[in-house]
């Protein structure tokens, strides 16, 4: 089969970009596959970061042409063309922001109007994190020519329901990143990062509002009464004022058990963070699904979330991590209780059993199932 999939590759950062990295890689064990990249993602204008592309080399080496620009019209027909030259059996959009929506829904209605192809879309989001005016309509107008979706959460799939009642649709679950180099061990990890602590609980990922780093930080104060020789790692690029959680340290007074790294983390050093680490913190205020909770996965690393969109789903309380309310007393329970019990062999090794349930192989299987719909 032919596959053309219009969506963010590298040199592109983030992990839209890496999962279709993946995609690429497992559809193309078995099919013709061409992959349409972005030029122009997001204006500089609005765009929170320092660069939307990677640093060094990406984990994943392969061929994309950048060609659709999100804010160039001539460019949402030259997307249409090299499709319709392609002549694919399927059409893959990967929609996860509205702000797309008028670049896909040009391209797309043009390729419609001039070849019969299935058109799939797999939606990280069907309502973005952050609501703006005319977000429903735009992404109402895209799902007009959208044949079949794929979901990778149930609160998405509820989403797309409440959307589109009829829509033809299957769930499957954020898969494994496994681009990403080995897991080393843990001293080896500490020692490249510079670690000299008993304990190491990561936070890892862009930095947003929504993703609840002040949650953990207020945390803080608890573990460092009843816990002994920890560091809180964060890592990833800040998206919002950085003073803020700063001041929100020093207010606390718990600078001297957080090491805080707000850069962009290269794809050839995310492994050292997760080796280095015991367990992973994301205490999200609200979530479809987490790119993150995957590569903590692929590591066999213990994760605790907030029980938010998605996330309980990924997560079986009790079996892989946590899963618990969003305030900081509940997360610093579950910390607290995850290395009183010394659970984390036992979670990693349920990790390693569990992450075979979101494998690239259901995945890829699920999108070939809706090419027969």
């Amino acid at each position: 089969m032919k596959i053309s999939i219009v969506g963010t590759f590298p040199p592109f950062r983030g992990g839209i970009s890496d999962l279709n990295s993946g995609l690429v890689q497992n559809l193309s064990n078995r099919h013709s596959i061409q992959a349409l990249n972005f030029t122009t993602q997001y204006p500089k204008l609005f765009f929170p970061g320092t660069s939307q592309l990677k640093i060094g080399t990406p984990a994943v080496q392969l061929q994309s042409e950048r060609i659709l620009s999100s804010v160039n019209p001539f460019s949402w027909r030259k997307t249409a063309r090299r499709v319709i030259e392609f002549n694919p059996d399927l059409l893959i959009f990967r929609y996860w922001m509205p702000f797309f929506a008028p670049a896909f829904t040009t391209a797309v209605k043009r390729i419609k109007k001039n070849m019969n192809v299935k058109v799939l879309a797999i939606c990280d989001n069907i309502v973005p994190h952050e609501k703006r005016l005319f977000d429903e309509f735009l992404t109402r107008r895209f799902f007009d020519y959208v044949d079949c979706f794929i979901v990778m959460s149930k609160s998405v799939e509820h989403d797309l329901i409440e959307m589109n009642p009829n829509a033809e649709y299957r769930y499957a679950p954020h898969p494994i990143y496994d681009i990403f180099s080995d897991r080393i061990s843990k001293q080896e990890a500490r020692k490249k990062l510079k670690l000299d602590t008993k304990r190491v609980i990561l936070n890892f990922g862009v930095i947003r509002k929504y993703k609840g780093l002040d949650i953990l930080l207020n945390a803080v104060p608890r573990l460092k009464s009843e816990l002994e020789e920890f560091t809180v790692l964060i890592a990833g690029e800040c998206y919002e004022e950085l003073d803020s959680y700063r001041q929100l340290i020093k207010t606390l007074d718990i600078s001297d058990v957080i090491d805080f790294r707000a850069v962009f983390i290269p794809d050839n050093e995310v492994h050292l963070y997760f080796s280095a680490a015991d367990v992973v913190v994301l205490p999200y205020r609200s979530a479809t699904q987490s790119g993150v909770v995957p590569i903590a996965f692929n590591f066999d690393r213990p994760v605790i979330v907030t029980d938010v969109g998605g996330l309980p789903e990924i997560v079986p309380d009790g079996e892989v991590g946590f899963t618990v309310s969003c305030d900081p007393e509940s997360v610093a329970e579950a910390v607290l209780k995850f290395y009183k019990e010394d659970l984390e062999e036992a979670f990693s090794e349920n990790v390693s059993t569990h992450k075979r349930l979101i494998s690239w192989d259901n995945f890829v299987e699920k999108i070939e199932e809706m090419t027969s719909v």
